[in-house]
């Protein structure tokens, strides 16, 4: 293998991410089961009826792991998607739940023509790849764009993407337990919209899968 730098700290070495930033990122930390907020046990704030059923991530988006997914959102570091997933199969294999579909959050058609990629599929692909289970890229549309929610509060989050998704017409999911994948979850409003919409459709149980989770 070619040496390479890594996306992090930029240390020539072999992989896309070094050993030591590994090691930092993957730092075991209590989380809450459910939303991955990081606390001692369940946060207390996750209602029963909550679509999501379980949240798995490698870590917190804060500097300096924040970068790992602006360069593959923004800056199309592809090989990042892939050292992701190698991650997160960890993560899912570790839990002793694996889900039996994954499927990523979709971008709505404007956005994936401006950005080229959904970076949400390419973690997805090889994750399912990596877990044996079968990945569906469109069981889950956004059938209506929606402003980016960077700069919302949760209660004008939850608005934005009301209605957002939709499940394909073709798509075969009662009874299953799938894997809603995701870059980022910050307050889950969107990985929650769509676990609504899931579990709708007959979905059993639903895990979020966000690479990394806002503190």
């Amino acid at each position: 293998m070619l040496p390479s730098a890594c996306l992090l700290c930029a240390a020539v070495q072999r992989d896309v991410v070094c050993a030591a930033c590994a090691g930092a990122l993957r730092r075991a930390a209590p989380r809450c089961p459910r939303c991955a907020q990081p606390g001692d046990g369940h946060c207390g704030v996750c209602a029963d009826d909550d679509p999501i059923d379980a949240t798995l991530t490698l870590g917190d988006y804060a500097d300096p792991f924040d970068a790992l997914i602006q360069r593959l959102k923004f800056g199309a570091r592809l090989p990042a998607a892939h050292w992701i997933a190698a991650q997160l199969a960890g993560c899912v294999q570790a839990s002793g739940a694996t889900p039996d579909l994954i499927v990523p959050i979709p971008l709505s058609p404007a956005r994936l023509a401006e950005r080229g990629f959904n970076q949400a599929w390419e973690i997805a692909r090889p994750l399912a790849r990596q877990l044996g289970v079968a990945a569906a890229a469109t069981a889950l549309v956004r059938h209506r764009h929606t402003a980016s929610q960077r700069e919302f509060d949760l209660d004008a989050r939850r608005a934005n993407v009301h209605g957002a998704f939709a499940v394909h017409p073709t798509a075969s999911l009662a009874g299953r337990h799938v894997g809603l994948v995701d870059d980022v979850m910050t307050t889950g409003a969107t990985l929650r919209e769509a676990a609504r919409v899931l579990k709708a459709h007959g979905v059993a149980r639903v895990t979020a899968l966000p690479a990394l989770r806002t503190p």
